[in-house]
């Protein structure tokens, strides 16, 4: 009996750690390692004119996102109509990383939904992506005036997300994430 009471605590006690894990924290949370600190540099050709380039440099001077996504992407289509209703308000520029996605379908998407973007630069290798840490899309990112990245959300944005976790570090709330 002694043989089966070690291996049984063992299996009790990874229970209790598993537990107590998801208790402290979202499960679904990957932080960024750039949170606090300068945007990753790209400068990648614009999605609908590849003579013309984007950058982190174009992003600086005041709060603004930058939201990677793809045609391909089922919750991207989800977030759209609230990424569209920032634009009309003017709430913030929203730059656009299109990543790993198919340029006439991407330029297409935007055609027939609506283009909320400043600008959407054009990741065909998703290397961009790969650098600033984007595990899947879409993901968007808070960069304030200086360039620095102060939260990212990884899933589609919508107004209680947006109101919850960008207002609050646009107006000095804090860095979280």
């Amino acid at each position: 009996m002694n043989r089966y009471v070690w291996p049984l605590v063992a299996v009790m006690a990874l229970l209790v750690f598993l537990v107590m894990g998801l208790r402290h924290g979202d499960p679904r949370a990957l932080p960024s390692p750039f949170i606090g600190k300068p945007a990753p540099q790209f400068e990648l050709p614009t999605l609908k004119n590849p003579e013309v380039t984007i950058g982190t440099n174009t992003m600086a001077g005041d709060y603004s996102l930058v939201n990677v996504w793809a045609t391909w992407c089922v919750m991207c289509r989800a977030e759209h109509p609230f990424l569209l209703e920032l634009a009309a308000k003017k709430a913030i520029p929203i730059y656009g990383i299109n990543w790993r996605d198919s340029r006439l379908e991407a330029i297409r998407w935007l055609d027939d939904l609506g283009d909320p973007y400043l600008a959407s630069a054009y990741d065909e290798d998703g290397r961009v992506g790969i650098d600033w840490g984007v595990y899947g899309a879409p993901e968007t990112f808070l960069l304030d005036p200086a360039g620095t990245v102060i939260y990212k959300h990884l899933g589609p944005l919508d107004a209680v997300i947006w109101q919850r976790e960008f207002v609050s570090r646009m107006s000095g709330g804090g860095q979280a994430q």
